[in-house]
């Protein structure tokens, strides 16, 4: 997201583009029948999103209960954190396994919001809870070993989006479809990388950029 958003001027965010997947390139080009309020989740899910429902606010805070739980595991089985360097004070409020930690904090968000017109955490589970947040940015998502390997994957993007906006021929042909669609070579560009997975986009820039064995030919 930070590559395309600084290649294209600010224009790429991914809730934006999660919002067109199912407004317009789901189900052939023709988008799902969402409603407003489904459609509203998705576009506000960031932290700095404004759901107009409460199923919404709902939305917005199980997407970060579910990625430090699950940056937590992914750390740890990588090799990037140990148990033992989770910070007690936040283990002691929140659990000190994934499911406990989830089970925790969704009954306290059950708790807490239950006849109100709000969602919300408890003082003491969001104050353990962004605490840990902010060790994860500390120690995986900026000072880990994992982090030395973001140029490389910037790169990626970054020659995969020059080369696709230098060679329209190239893409699939359901892209190149769209072109005559009248939608943006800038769109259509950020559609094809935004919906790579890591290998696919590994590959693709593999066949791309590395010379072939000569036994190939």
């Amino acid at each position: 997201e930070h590559v395309l958003k600084q290649l294209t001027s600010g224009e790429f965010s991914h809730n934006k583009h999660s919002l067109r997947v199912v407004e317009v390139l789901e189900n052939n080009g023709q988008g799902l029948n969402l409603t407003f309020e489904v459609r509203d989740g998705i576009l506000n899910h960031p932290t700095s999103g404004t759901p107009s429902t409460l199923e919404g606010k709902v939305v917005q805070l199980s997407d970060k209960i579910a990625y430090i739980n699950h940056d937590i595991d992914d750390a740890i089985r990588g090799k990037v954190l140990s148990q033992d360097a989770l910070p007690k004070e936040c283990i002691k409020v929140l659990g000190d396994t994934s499911s406990k930690r989830l089970s925790g904090i969704i009954h306290d968000i059950v708790r807490e919001s239950d006849k109100k017109n709000e969602i919300r955490m408890s003082g003491e589970v969001k104050e353990a809870f962004y605490a840990m947040r902010e060790f994860l940015f500390k120690h995986v998502y900026v000072g880990s070993v994992a982090k030395e390997q973001e140029g490389k994957a910037e790169r990626v993007i970054s020659e995969l989006y020059t080369f696709y906006m230098g060679h329209l021929e190239q893409l699939p042909d359901s892209y190149k479809e769209r072109l005559q669609g009248g939608e943006s070579n800038i769109q259509i560009v950020c559609d094809y990388i935004a919906g790579m997975t890591d290998r696919y986009a590994i590959n693709a820039y593999q066949q791309l950029f590395f010379p072939k064995s000569w036994h190939i030919y």
